[in-house]
């Protein structure tokens, strides 16, 4: 009995180690597989932490300048522009910077590279560039700069201050009341003010147009002195400064290009030129109630900081200069013998 005993005892021992054994090993392997799955995932999301930071970091933006002329003005606004971007992306903006040498079909040309190369912003600076970027793409964000009046150069019949659809941007556009008050002061004793301006640019069209207006009220006779390009400018600033006593050149981008023909003509025959932007005043004017074309690209420059940063171009309003300056050139109005009231800015010439 002693024995039987003994060994009934020394199985029951030998059942419990088994059991144990078994329990300790199978939750060994919970506890290892527990872990290998937790190490995975926080692999995994450190993986995907790092890969989103780096195209997070690697993403960099094209933008297309496409400037229609080479002028003071114009060169000014793409700087200011491109200065806005560079200091908000850095290294991460790229510029694809090209000139149409004043031809509207070659801006058409340059648009259109830029939709094929599917840029990420387009800056249309002056008005043949955004007419020839409207025509160009309706889904590639679009910039205009150093445009006068956008109803008059995109043909918008219902315009509310917003372009809607891909296109916004800034206006150069000047009180032209006050350019017509300024014209007054300076040459009170005229009548006959001659309209000089390119037929080809409709911002210029708009821009005599409204001021012959104002003119016309304070007893100016006005006539429209209009060339096609530059061809026939020194015929027509001829005859402009044969018939009149001064004459107004809007901001026309023909005429900022070719300043030296009227400065030429005009001097010489004792007619002044006001002018509506400084560019064309340090040329050939007498002076301008000018903006800043450094500020207003940098404007722009802003704008298009938003939009690549996501916000719906379609419901930015176009934004216009914050301020305007009274200048004059200081040679021309000595030379011709007028004097400018304290208020006036000489514009600042290189020597």
């Amino acid at each position: 009995m002693k024995k039987l005993t003994a060994m009934l005892l020394a199985g029951v021992m030998a059942a419990s180690l088994l059991v144990g054994c078994g329990s300790t090993e199978t939750t060994s392997t919970e506890s290892t597989e527990t872990t290998e799955v937790t190490e995975t995932e926080e692999t995994a999301e450190v993986e995907e932490t790092a890969e989103t930071t780096e195209t997070t970091e690697g993403t960099t933006y094209t933008v297309g300048i496409c400037q229609l002329v080479q002028h003071p003005a114009l060169d000014a606004a793409t700087q200011g522009f491109k200065d806005a971007l560079t200091e908000e992306f850095g290294d991460a903006v790229v510029f694809d910077e090209q000139n149409a040498q004043g031809d509207s079909n070659t801006c058409s040309t340059i648009i259109n590279s830029f939709v094929s190369n599917n840029v990420n912003l387009i800056l249309a600076n002056a008005t043949p560039a955004l007419q020839a970027a409207q025509a160009g793409t309706d889904t590639i964000p679009v910039l205009g700069t150093s445009v006068t009046d956008y109803a008059t150069g995109l043909d918008l019949s219902d315009f509310d201050g917003t372009v809607g659809g891909n296109i916004s941007g800034t206006s150069d556009l000047a009180p032209l009341d006050g350019q017509a008050d300024m014209l007054h002061e300076l040459c009170p004793d005229a009548k006959n003010v001659g309209l000089l301006y390119c037929s080809a640019e409709a911002n210029s069209q708009y821009q005599v147009d409204t001021i012959k207006g104002y003119l016309e009220e304070m007893g100016y006779t006005c006539t429209y002195y209009a060339f096609s390009d530059s061809n026939d400018l020194a015929t027509v600033v001829t005859t402009a400064a044969n018939e009149s006593d001064v004459i107004y050149v809007p901001t026309d981008n023909t005429v900022a290009s070719n300043t030296e023909i009227i400065q030429n003509i005009c001097l010489p025959a004792g007619v002044p030129v006001v002018a509506g932007e400084e560019g064309i005043c340090s040329g050939c004017g007498i002076a301008t109630l000018s903006i800043d074309y450094y500020d207003l690209g940098y404007a722009t420059g802003k704008m298009g900081i938003k939009v690549l940063n996501g916000e719906d171009i379609a419901t930015m309003p176009i934004e216009y200069a914050p301020k305007f300056t009274k200048e004059y050139n200081v040679s021309n109005c000595e030379t011709l013998g007028i004097t400018v009231p304290s208020d006036y800015v000489a514009i600042e010439t290189e020597e």
